[in-house]
């Protein structure tokens, strides 16, 4: 497994691969490595056709066409890695099609349903009944009113540094994936709350941490884990099916409330950190539908076909 090793160290090193995605890496070619070896081969000598053969076996197993694809992707960049430095004289993946996948549609929440969230954030600031409540409360107003002011990744919001928000600036400078360097704007709103948490911070439980939602957890900071159970419940106070949110959809929700309102896609990939327009391209039938509402209330065509279907 040193050819493992020597790809995870340069996707962490050259790439700025975050721990979670080398520890994916990790499992994914740690199961070919097993598929492989049950059918005489390894890792380093496999041939597209052994390649299948571990497809073919993803689908037996129940997986889906985009866990299989996401799979597949990782299986590509290990074999171009070994092509590049030469521990290889192919790449057996460059003949391998990915899996067919439906194109989903993203969760979204409706801009009602979001400021129902913010506004039992909201309330619950009020009814706290002691210091430590009322943080807590605090913190989880700034966290929605943050991720929904900027569609930033769960993993970059709660890891937020606590300069990011000693500027009076509207905007904020976050390090995403591949260590790319991207601006975010916050909303009068969001850092009004974030204001509100830090006195309270500072009041209540004060600390040298240098993170914005400081925890004692194994990273320092608030994890996603737990951020992602707290909204659940806040969503459950609000009357919204807890199954129905999660930090991500909220996520999706700022990048479809953007268009819904006459963002343009490409402004859209740079705020949510995109590498490629095509990862963007899951928000089309936004676009979409807001194009066939332009044209039926401003084109005289169709104002005329209607009255003569009338």
């Amino acid at each position: 497994m040193h050819h493992v090793e020597t790809f995870l160290e340069m996707m962490s090193a050259e790439r700025g691969a975050a721990a979670n995605t080398l520890a994916a890496y990790r499992r994914d070619l740690d199961d070919l490595a097993g598929y492989l070896a049950s059918a005489g081969a390894s890792l380093a000598s496999a041939d597209a056709a052994a390649l299948r053969g571990y497809l073919a076996e993803l689908d037996r197993r129940g997986f889906s066409a985009r866990s299989a694809a996401r799979r597949l992707s990782a299986i590509r960049q290990f074999y171009r890695f070994l092509f590049s430095e030469r521990m290889r004289s192919d790449d057996p993946t460059g003949t391998i099609d990915s899996p067919r996948q439906k194109e989903l549609i993203p969760k979204v929440l409706s801009e009602a349903e979001v400021e129902r969230l913010i506004s039992t954030a909201r309330d619950e600031v009020g009814l706290a009944k002691n210091a430590t409540a009322r943080l807590a409360a605090l913190r989880m107003l700034a966290l929605l009113e943050m991720l929904y002011a900027s569609g930033l990744r769960v993993s970059e919001l709660v890891a937020l540094p606590r300069r990011a928000a000693s500027t009076k600036s509207r905007v904020i400078s976050v390090v995403g994936k591949g260590r790319r360097e991207r601006i975010v704007p916050l909303t009068p709103a969001a850092q009004a709350a974030i204001a509100d948490y830090l006195n309270a911070l500072e009041r209540t439980k004060p600390t040298e941490s240098p993170f914005l939602f400081p925890a004692a957890s194994r990273e320092g900071h608030l994890t996603r884990q737990a951020f992602a159970r707290d909204l659940k419940r806040l969503a459950g106070a609000a009357g919204i099916a807890a199954q129905r949110v999660s930090p991500h959809v909220l996520r999706h929700a700022f990048a479809s409330h953007l268009l819904q309102n006459g963002a343009d896609l490409r402004s859209v990939q740079q705020l949510l950190g995109h590498a490629d327009i095509s990862t963007t391209q899951i928000y089309t039938h936004i676009l979409e539908e807001r194009l066939k509402r332009l044209v039926d209330e401003h084109h005289p065509l169709a104002r005329r076909g209607g009255r003569n279907a009338a």
